[in-house]
């Protein structure tokens, strides 16, 4: 991801690039209940949720970003686990990556929306992603 940064995140209440929503990857049928009771008990319960399928892999961010709420929902898939934000502020960023790690939840890959990356396939943003997740672990030992 040449053109991708890591960026600190803050504590801005100005609405992060793209429409409001999450796309969730990868998540069991109840993993996927999970994640919902998760931002309903952190008052977040107003953020479409799209729930993405194998055959979304070759559909654009921008294009399943803006999907009906809970598009996919209780649908088994094989895609990498992965949490991509959009049109969320820093704060709820936080609220929701701090809580998280209280589910019980497997780890996912976790991403914002961008100008760069909006355009991408679902799976080339999940293949950077898993890059990254490994040069990370690597300067980490």
């Amino acid at each position: 991801m040449s053109e991708g940064t890591f960026k600190k995140v803050g504590k801005s209440t100005e609405p992060m690039y793209g429409p409001r929503a999450i796309l969730v990857c990868g998540f069991t049928p109840s993993e996927q209940k999970t994640m919902i009771k998760l931002l309903d008990t952190i008052q977040l319960k107003d953020i479409p949720v799209i729930f993405a399928t194998d055959a979304d892999t070759e559909i654009c961010l921008c294009e399943l970003l803006t999907l009906p709420n809970q598009k996919g929902r209780n649908t088994d898939c094989d895609i990498e686990r992965a949490v991509v934000l959009s049109g969320i502020t820093e704060r709820e960023l936080q609220q929701i990556l701090s809580n998280y790690k209280g589910t019980g939840l497997p780890r996912p890959l976790w991403a914002t929306l961008t100008p760069f990356s909006e355009n991408w396939a679902l799976s080339t943003l999940l293949e950077e992603l898993k890059k990254e997740r490994i040069a990370m672990e690597k300067r980490n030992r």
